[in-house]
């Protein structure tokens, strides 16, 4: 038998534990920042980059796909070498992975601060960043698949199943959920609409949990806890179960984040049915990892590695036995748009990721520079305080959520709404805010416990960038399966035929539930009323996703008898035909908007969005006084009609043509509203007289930011007459 040395590429490895290291420090900063801003919404006043709404997806970017992304990235790269014996087949590749890796990064940390943003749930990036992300993932399958194919190892190990599931799933979720039309070099419009936009969005946005928060980790669950415990995976057989039920059912699951809404009842069904069935395989994976442990719990008392990768697998389960429970119709109708979803999201987040994450870097660092962990003690710190951390930023979210829903849902005996006022229900939570920002710093300090006890492991140890190993040549056997072998054995020395099964299995699903949406018409009944925005809500609807206000406020009203008593009528499928993208949302720290046109006046809109505590005595919503100061930008006003157009939006060429003296009509008309405040016609003019006295332009009010967003809000909800809803022409072809 001839032996082969060959060495293991470390470099990539440490590149991408480093870029772990500082994106996780990053990513926990800014959420804590956040959390701070629910305290003191003004913290950040008139900057512009540094608003709530815009800093948001910057968070959930940098956690998920910087601090997360690259721990993958690392124990794929450490793992996959080891399990097929085989370095990896391109450095290329490898550092083409790291540097693009970073650079989207990094592109993602200066686009969205500037607002440049889809408003997509975890796909806020435009389209320039989303090609370069199709680039590097495909980069990163490709070496991959390379490896796999140069492998000394023949039978592919549990943990490679779901690297390969990983790859081809988030591929082709990324691909369908970012098609969009390019309109600037910033600024795209997504190719679905309304209730088509909400489907694929969701199946994109629980399947980028599911395959990149949840496969990959599994898979490396499947490699370190083994590692750490120094003893086999419970149970083969129960991996095979837990792999292929999972992949196949999870990607049914999306439309649970959709229940009550406008979305069809038999997807939003299939979506409920199929979520409760996920249940049993991904306990089935917890109980796998956590037996593994099995004869090993003494070293786990001992062990700060296994100690966060106990509370990681715990972590997972509670939050896999919350998301079937979430998707429960009853349930979801007090759960969904509260605080109770960041309580769940966070469990997974901070216990299942974060832990096992870290539980990764305290046993690889040491193996990578040939040295012991300088300090265990100070790793046992991290872990208490990191706990202690997770249980005091969950539960007061759970609290919340539940307040939140109560005070939502109570009424008097006369009928009207008990807290009709939906400050009253921000007030009673701010405890829980505070819970929450403290639990945060404490898991951030943990981090910073962390960083310090690597950097210190690092300075006392020595690099080894190709590390020395040897295995047996890989000879070759059979094409068909041998007397007495398995089928799923010999499917795992076929790694061509099993990534193709996977790959059906995940699409049957998507097929099954986005295709019949998109193609049925009589899924979206059209409303004859329902007109396209003009130009000036057009522009005003840009701002809206440019400051991310849609991550504090919804644009649905579920048929609930204390939403329509306290918003309007409820939300129809047919009234956002030309919303691209959909701004349905998910989470109410204000309240619903899809009724809000006609509520207010101009001026206190105006007033709102400059000083919200003016207009809402304890409202936590911080001011956007640069939609007063800044011009309107109309210049690529005629290209989004025309892109929108293209996506099947009636606009006619002399609709196009006369846009600009629209907007300005419609402009003059708000801007005339405002003029009945004496107060705004007082810094209006003192305003005016000031440039001119120091020879500074002067911006007229019809041309600035806030009349666009006026104009769009003032939209909302009206192009239907809710007391003449029998009168409606409905096309149900």
């Amino acid at each position: 038998m001839e032996i082969q040395q060959f060495y293991y590429d470390n470099k990539i490895v440490k590149k991408f534990l480093y870029a772990t290291l500082l994106w996780g420090i990053v990513g926990f900063s800014v959420g804590l920042l956040l959390a701070f801003m629910f305290l003191f919404p003004n913290l950040t006043d008139d900057i512009s980059w540094l608003s709530f709404g815009r800093l948001r997806p910057l968070h959930t970017n940098a956690v998920i796909f910087a601090f997360v992304g690259n721990a993958i990235f690392a124990g794929v790269y450490y793992s996959l070498q080891r399990l097929l014996k085989a370095r990896m087949a391109s450095n290329f590749l490898s550092n083409f992975n790291f540097w693009g890796w970073q650079a989207i990064i990094v592109a993602a940390a200066i686009t969205l601060p500037l607002g440049y943003s889809t408003s997509k749930e975890y796909a806020e990036l435009e389209w320039p960043i989303d090609i370069a992300i199709a680039l590097v993932w495909v980069a990163f399958g490709a070496n991959m698949i390379w490896t796999i194919l140069q492998r000394r190892q023949r039978h592919l190990y549990v943990a490679i199943w779901f690297y390969l599931a990983t790859f081809v799933t988030v591929a082709v979720l990324h691909i369908f959920n970012s098609l969009a039309i390019p309109v600037t070099a910033f600024k795209s419009y997504s190719v679905y609409a309304g209730v088509q936009d909400a489907l694929v969005q969701w199946w994109y946005g629980h399947n980028a949990v599911a395959f990149f928060l949840t496969t990959p980790f599994l898979g490396l669950m499947y490699y370190f806890v083994p590692k750490a415990a120094n003893r086999p995976v419970y149970s083969y057989k129960l991996s095979i179960v837990h792999f292929w039920s999972l992949i196949f059912i999870y990607i049914w699951a999306g439309p649970h984040h959709l229940l009550y809404t406008s979305l069809p009842n038999w997807a939003q069904n299939l979506g409920v049915a199929f979520s409760v069935m996920l249940l049993a395989p991904s306990w089935g994976g917890m109980i796998n990892g956590l037996l593994t442990l099995r004869g090993a719990w003494d070293k786990v008392r001992t062990d700060p590695v296994l100690k966060f990768m106990v509370v990681a697998i715990t972590g997972y389960g509670m939050a896999t036995f919350e998301g079937p429970m979430l998707s429960l119709k009853n349930v979801n109708a007090i759960a969904h748009f509260s605080d109770w979803i960041i309580a769940h999201v966070h469990v997974g987040a901070l216990a299942w990721n974060g832990f096992l994450a870290f539980g990764m870097i305290y046993w690889m660092v040491p193996r990578l520079f040939k040295s012991e962990l300088y300090s265990k003690a100070l790793a046992n710190v991290h872990f208490w305080i990191g706990t202690l951390g997770i249980i005091l930023y969950a539960l007061p979210m759970y609290v919340a959520g539940f307040v939140q829903a109560s005070m939502w849902k109570q009424f008097n005996p006369d009928g009207t709404l008990t807290y009709g006022n939906f400050l009253e229900t921000v007030k009673e939570i701010i405890p829980m805010y505070w819970m929450r920002a403290i639990g945060g710093s404490l898991f951030i300090l943990g981090a910073l416990v962390m960083l310090y006890n690597i950097i210190q492991t690092i300075r006392k140890g020595s690099a080894v960038v190709d590390e020395l190993a040897e295995a047996p040549a890989l000879e070759k056997v059979s094409k068909h399966r041998t007397s007495g072998e398995g089928w799923h054995t010999w499917l795992e020395r076929k790694p061509v035929k099993l990534t193709i099964y996977a790959t059906i299995a995940i699409l049957i699903g998507g097929i099954v539930q986005i295709v019949p949406t998109l193609l049925v018409k009589s899924n979206i009944p059209t409303i004859s009323s329902v007109k396209p925005y003009t130009p000036l809500e057009l522009e005003g609807r840009d701002l809206y996703i440019r400051e991310g206000c849609v991550g504090c406020h919804s644009q649905m009203v579920r048929p609930f008898r204390s939403e329509v008593e306290r918003y309007g009528e409820y939300s129809k499928a047919g009234e956002f035909v030309y919303d691209h993208p959909f701004l349905w949302g998910s989470k109410r720290t204000g309240p619903d908007l899809h009724r809000v046109g006609g509520k207010y006046s101009d001026n206190w809109h105006l007033n709102h969005m400059y000083d919200p505590q003016s207009t809402s005595s304890g409202s936590i919503m911080p001011g956007y006084k640069w939609l007063i100061r800044n011009k309107l930008d109309k210049s690529d006003t005629e290209a989004k009609m025309k892109t929108m157009v293209t996506l099947g939006v009636p606009y006619t060429e002399e609709d196009i043509a006369n846009a600009q003296a629209n907007m300005t009509e419609q402009g003059t008309q708000i801007e005339q509203n405002l003029y009945s405040d004496p107060d705004f016609v007082k810094s209006y003019e003192s305003d005016k007289k000031y440039a001119q006295d120091n020879g500074l332009p002067f911006v007229e009010m019809k041309d600035r930011e806030i009349v666009a967003l006026i104009a769009y809000l003032q939209r909302l909800g009206t192009d239907i007459k809710v007391k003449d809803l029998e009168a409606l022409l409905i096309n149900k072809k």
